[in-house]
Formats: C-alpha cells, sequence, structure tokens
C-alpha cells in the first residue's frame, strides 16, 4: 500500500523562508542605494569645493555690513557647493581670520540655510513619469545618471585642461548620486508592497515628536540635510508617507545638521568663530519652534485639512522643506542682533596673548581641511606674510651696519621670533592637511608651499646674522672703511631688487619676476666675488683693522645666501605653475643658466653693467681720493711746522709724534736687517 504524505514542517515554513529571502535582499538593495546616494553626494560635494572654494572664499571675504546681501551670497554658495554644513565651515574660518566679523557672518548662515534646498529640488526629479515628453525624461533619474557618468569619464580620461579631473568627479558624483536614488526607491517599493513601513509610518503621522527626533538622529549621523531630506524623498515612492508624517521629520532635520555644524566650527577655534555654530544652532531651535507651533496652529484652524494626510511625494517634500525654510528666514531676520548676543553669552571670550598675526596664524584652521583649496590659501596669506617680515627685518639689519641702535635690534629679533612661530605653524597645518587632499594639482601646490617655508624662514635667519655683525662691531667701536660700506651699498641695492622680484613672484605668481632673479643672482655671485678681492687689497694697503674683516667676510656670505634664497623661491613658483617640470628642475633651471633665452642675457647684462660699473666707480673715487692725500700731505706738514703747531692727522698724532714714530720705525728695520743675516748663516 502506498501512503501519500501531506507537507511536512519544513514545506509549510517555505512561503515564510522565501519572504524572509526577499526582505533580505530588498534591505541589501536598499542600504547599497543609499551607500551609493551619500557616496555620490559626497563626491560631488568635494569636487564642487576644490574647483571653487578659492573663488567663494575670495566672494565671501567681500560681503559688506548688508545683511540682505550676505543672505544671498550665503545662497547662492550653499546652492554651489551643495552644503550648507561646508558654507558655514568656511564662513567660521573667516570669521576666525579676522577676515569676516560676526555681525557679517549672520546673513551668511540664514542664507546657507536656505540654500541647501536646491538638493532637494533637484532630487524632486524622481517624480516625472513614463508619458513625460522626450525632452522632460532626460531630466529624469534613470536618464541622468548614464549621462552624467558618460560626460564625468570623459572629462576624466579624455581631457587634461586645468580643472577637467575636478569637473568629471562632479559629473560622476552627480550620476552615483541619482544611480543610488533609483536604487532606493526600487526597493523601498518591493518591500511597501510587503507592508515593511506600514507600522513605521503610521507612527510617524501619529506621534510628530517622534518624527521630530527622527529626522534630529538621521541629519546628525549622516552629517548632511540634504542627504536626509533626499533619503526621505526615496521612501516615498512607497506612497504610505503624508504631509502629516514628514513635516516634523523636515524639522528635526535641521536641529540634526545644525550642530554637527556647530560641532566641527568648534574643533580648534577660537571664541568668535564658534560663536558661528551658535548662532546656526540658535536660528534652527527658532525655525523648529516656529514651524511646529505654526502647523499646530493653522492645522487646528482647519486650514490643512486637505493637505494633511494627502500622500507625499519627492516634489511636496522638497517644496515643503523650501517653503519651511524661506518662510523661517523672513520671519526670523529680524532676531539676527538678539542670536549675536546670545552667542556672546553662551561663548565668553578667552584671553590670549597679543601678536601681530595672530588673526594670519588663527586661518590655518583644520576646518578647511573639508575644502583643500581654502586651507591652501590660507597657508599662502602666511608665506607672504614671512616674506614680508623678513623683508624688513634684513633691510634694518643692512641699516645697524651703518647706525646701529639697541631698540631697533630688540625689534627685528622679536619679528624673528613671529617668523620662527609662523613657520612652526603653516608646516604643521601643511603636514596634517596633506591626507585631505586628493586632487593632484592641488598636492603640487601644497608640495611647493611647504618647500618655500623653510626658504623664508633663513631669510630671517640671515637678517639676525647681518643684525649680530653689527651688534658684535659696534661693541669693539670697529667700522667698515668708506670704500667698504659704498661697495655694500651698492650690493643692497642689487639685493633689494632680487628681492622684489622674489616677492612679486611669491605674492602675483608672477613667472616673469620669477625668472629674472636667476640672472641677477648671477651678477650677485661675481659681485661678491668682486668684493672679496677689494677687500683684501684694503687689507694689504692697511685700510681695514683685523677685527672687521671677519666680519666683513662673514656679512658677505649672508649676502650671497640671502641671493640664493631669493631663487629657491622664484624656482618654487615655476614648478607650482609647471608641475610637469618638477622631476627635472635641476636640468631646466640649469638650461636657464646658460644665457641662452633673450630674456636672460638683457637682465643679465644690465645688472653687470649697473651694479659691477658702480664697483668700478667706487674703487676709482678711492683712488683719487689718496692721491688727493697723498699730495696734500707734504705742503700740510711743511706749513705745520713753520707755524710751529702741532697739526694731529685722522689717527690723532700730532707732526712732532710721528717723528718719533718714524725714527722708532727705522730702529725697528734695523733691527729686522740683523735678525734675517743671523738667519741666513745659520
Amino acid at each position: 500500500m502506498i501512503y501519500r504524505h501531506g507537507p511536512g514542517p519544513k514545506d509549510r515554513n517555505e512561503p515564510v523562508r522565501r519572504r524572509l529571502t526577499m526582505d533580505f535582499f530588498s534591505l541589501l538593495t536598499l542600504f547599497g542605494g543609499l551607500a551609493m546616494f551619500l557616496y555620490g553626494m559626497r563626491l560631488m560635494g568635494d569636487s564642487l569645493k576644490e574647483s571653487s572654494s578659492g573663488t567663494l572664499k575670495v566672494a565671501m571675504e567681500h560681503v559688506t555690513n548688508n545683511p540682505v546681501k550676505a543672505f544671498l551670497l550665503g545662497l547662492a554658495v550653499t546652492a554651489i557647493i551643495q552644503s550648507s554644513t561646508a558654507t558655514i565651515v568656511i564662513t567660521s574660518g573667516l570669521v576666525a581670520a579676522g577676515i569676516l566679523s560676526l555681525h557679517q557672518s549672520l546673513g551668511i548662515i540664514i542664507g546657507a540655510n536656505v540654500g541647501t534646498t536646491v538638493t532637494g529640488q533637484i532630487i524632486r526629479l524622481l517624480d516625472i513619469d513614463e508619458s513625460a515628453g522626450s525632452i522632460l525624461r532626460l531630466f529624469k533619474p534613470s536618464s541622468l545618471a548614464p549621462i552624467a557618468l558618460i560626460v564625468g569619464i570623459i572629462l576624466i580620461m579624455g581631457f587634461h585642461f586645468k580643472d577637467s579631473r575636478s569637473f568629471g568627479n562632479i559629473a560622476i558624483g552627480f550620476g552615483i548620486l541619482f544611480s543610488g536614488l533609483m536604487n532606493m526607491t526600487g526597493a523601498v517599493d518591493v518591500l511597501a508592497e510587503k507592508g515593511v513601513f506600514d507600522s513605521l509610518f503610521a507612527n510617524l503621522g501619529d506621534n510628530p515628536f517622534l518624527g521630530y527626533i527622527t529626522g534630529a538622529a538621521v541629519a546628525f549621523i549622516l552629517q548632511s540635510s540634504s542627504a536626509t531630506i533626499g533619503i526621505l524623498q526615496a521612501f516615498s515612492a512607497s506612497g504610505l508617507l503624508a504631509f502629516k508624517s514628514i513635516y516634523a521629520v523636515i524639522v528635526g532635520v535641521y536641529l540634526g545638521d545644525c550642530v554637527t555644524t556647530a560641532i566641527v566650527c568648534s574643533i580648534g577655534a577660537k571664541a568668535e568663530a564658534r560663536r558661528v555654530g551658535i548662532v546656526n544652532i540658535l536660528f534652527n531651535l527658532g525655525k523648529s519652534v516656529l514651524v511646529l507651533v505654526g502647523v499646530t496652529i493653522v492645522h487646528h484652524m482647519g486650514l490643512l485639512d486637505s493637505l494633511w494626510n494627502a500622500r507625499a511625494n519627492s516634489g511636496m517634500i522638497a517644496n515643503t522643506n523650501t517653503i519651511f525654510n524661506i518662510c523661517c528666514a523672513v520671519a526670523l531676520f529680524p532676531m539676527l542682533g538678539t542670536y549675536e548676543r546670545l552667542s556672546h553669552r553662551i561663548v565668553k571670550d578667552e584671553p590670549v596673548p597679543e601678536n601681530p598675526y595672530r588673526e594670519k596664524l588663527e586661518a590655518l584652521n583644520p576646518v578647511f581641511f573639508r575644502s583643500p583649496a581654502l586651507a591652501l590659501r590660507s597657508s599662502y596669506d602666511i608665506l607672504i606674510t614671512m616674506m614680508d617680515a623678513a623683508r624688513k627685518n634684513i633691510s634694518i639689519a643692512m641699516d645697524l651696519l651703518v647706525d646701529f641702535s639697541e631698540e631697533k635690534q630688540a625689534a627685528l629679533e622679536a619679528e624673528e621670533e613671529n617668523i620662527d612661530i609662523m613657520t612652526d605653524h603653516v608646516s604643521h597645518y601643511l603636514v596634517e592637511l596633506l591626507p585631505n587632499i586628493n586632487n593632484q594639482r592641488l598636492v603640487a601646490i601644497l608640495d611647493q608651499y611647504y618647500r618655500v617655508v623653510p626658504e623664508l624662514e633663513r631669510l630671517g635667519d640671515h637678517a639676525v646674522n647681518i643684525a649680530n655683525a653689527a651688534a658684535d662691531m659696534n661693541k669693539h667701536e670697529v667700522r667698515f672703511s668708506d670704500a667698504a660700506l659704498a661697495e655694500l651699498s651698492a650690493m643692497r641695492r642689487l639685493l633689494t631688487e632680487i628681492l622684489d622680484n622674489a616677492e612679486q613672484a611669491l605674492q602675483r605668481r608672477d613667472l616673469d619676476s620669477a625668472y629674472r632673479i636667476h640672472p641677477l643672482g648671477q651678477v650677485a655671485d661675481e659681485m661678491i666675488a668682486s668684493m672679496k678681492v677689494r677687500h683684501l687689497n684694503r687689507m694689504v694697503r692697511g685700510e681695514c683693522s683685523v677685527y672687521a674683516d671677519a666680519n666683513y667676510m662673514n656679512l658677505l656670505t649672508d649676502l650671497k645666501r640671502i641671493s640664493d634664497v631669493s631663487a629657491n623661491i622664484g624656482e618654487a613658483v615655476v614648478i607650482r605653475a609647471n608641475p610637469e617640470i618638477a622631476d627635472q628642475e635641476h636640468d631646466y633651471f640649469s638650461s636657464l643658466n646658460e644665457r641662452s633665452s633673450e630674456s636672460f642675457r638683457e637682465t643679465y647684462y644690465r645688472a653687470h653693467e649697473t651694479y659691477l660699473g658702480e664697483l668700478k666707480q667706487i674703487t676709482q673715487n678711492a683712488e683719487n681720493s689718496a692721491k688727493e692725500a697723498r699730495s696734500s700731505a707734504p705742503a700740510d706738514d711743511a706749513g705745520a711746522e713753520k707755524s710751529g703747531k702741532h697739526v694731529k692727522d685722522k689717527s690723532g698724532k700730532t707732526g712732532k709724534s710721528k717723528e718719533k714714530d718714524k725714527k722708532s720705525g727705522d730702529k725697528d728695520k734695523t733691527k729686522d736687517k740683523a735678525r734675517d743675516k743671523d738667519k741666513k748663516s745659520s
């Protein structure tokens, strides 16, 4: 007999297992789409900041005290870089650097909160259906995503202009963002059919506080209000969201995002920069209260009955977010002064040691690591400041050789300490910045900035060496001869021209000035070599003291090194503009030194004729003065003898004392001849 068995326990559980399997893969697709969406938003935002943040910073630096203009600027900047957090962090850094005041930043903060709604308006393209015309269908995510990806990869692989990689990354980030959105909406549709979200979304609609906390928590974790609103728009594809479920979530997003922004603004920042984050929190708290109270009152008045239970799609979420932000910005704009005063009460001023470059140093803020172009701009400002300080010290040191002053030397040493402080700060800042840069062009710029830092420090060190030599000579009451001082004056004029070109090259990225440093440096080398020979001739003639000799030779060494440092700065500027020569810079600059180019020869021969011609003229003048002194000396002595007066010469000796010295000198010569005879006989 054959028995037919009914379905066993495993067979009865098969539908459950199949449903769990499908739910698992749908959730996998949902979170995979979420990962693509977040990565695409991050890639697009980072690339936008890398390519435009330097320009945006310049625009923000010119903001006026007009809060309406500041509001419009904050809105525009956020719409471009797709991140209110980045805009407010940049503003915080500018306030820390003293470029903006807290009062000027208030309008930018509110504008940034409104500008972040642009992302949601872009994502609402999800609502375009298949029945739309062919032109509109191009803007559907299913069309935009592949178009953006194709454009991005063409820009990266097919073009090599300045920002081609950044623009390509922007397009690819845009494509990945919409690909992730499509994955999320597809997974949400499947899960919605199975009733997975029914109880969750029902609870959000019945409990606004739960929705508020949910929105705040997700925005805080993702550190992006735009991403959180985008995820909510993707979930709207389930068809289970209504206005009553979403409005509290949207308001909660405001709080979660502003807390994250305040934390970022507070990292290593001074009190004024931290107040920017506090003002943003106060504004968003006021916005939350205003929306929650306003919606509740309007709903109880019956004005939202038709909208309250209406199905929320991507467009409704985007419009709700935009309307909330614009209405709150208009309503709370008069409260800006109150927010500013409250921020001062919450964040107290901290006593800080006085430093003339404090604001420049505070601009080296880690918050700019999110926008490397801004961080490099702050570093560049420090380099310009160091160059200016070092040049002033060199000028003071050269003045001390002629007219020594202890007060001037003390001021020089204090400025040298400031240069050392700036060197330490900017060196550490660039090292910490490097891991945050993915753009190779920015890496090349950082490399040259890092190369220039020790060169600028050396300029300051050479100024200190010159000042110390001047102090030593003043202590021992020694001075250089008139001819030596005249030669140093000519050399100073040449060094001034070299430093002018180095500063022009660094400050304005002027390649012509950078190229002029090398021929001028060659003239400086020849001039210093000639000055050494002339100095030795003066030593032989007894015109310079032995003690002044050591100081003079060391001084020439420092002057030569100042010229060499200037050449190194010029080379760094050239390589920054032409990164492709970095690997063969020695051959490149050696070829320039062969005087092959017309501009090199022109600069070299002009400087050679001017400054070495001055040396010849100085020598000629010294020889003429010596001849005149020798020709007038006998007549003066004769007149003195006739008048019976004891005339003093430059050494302070009278004619009679000189006569005694002459007799004693004759005796010494006789003794020397006797010694020579003894040596020969031995």
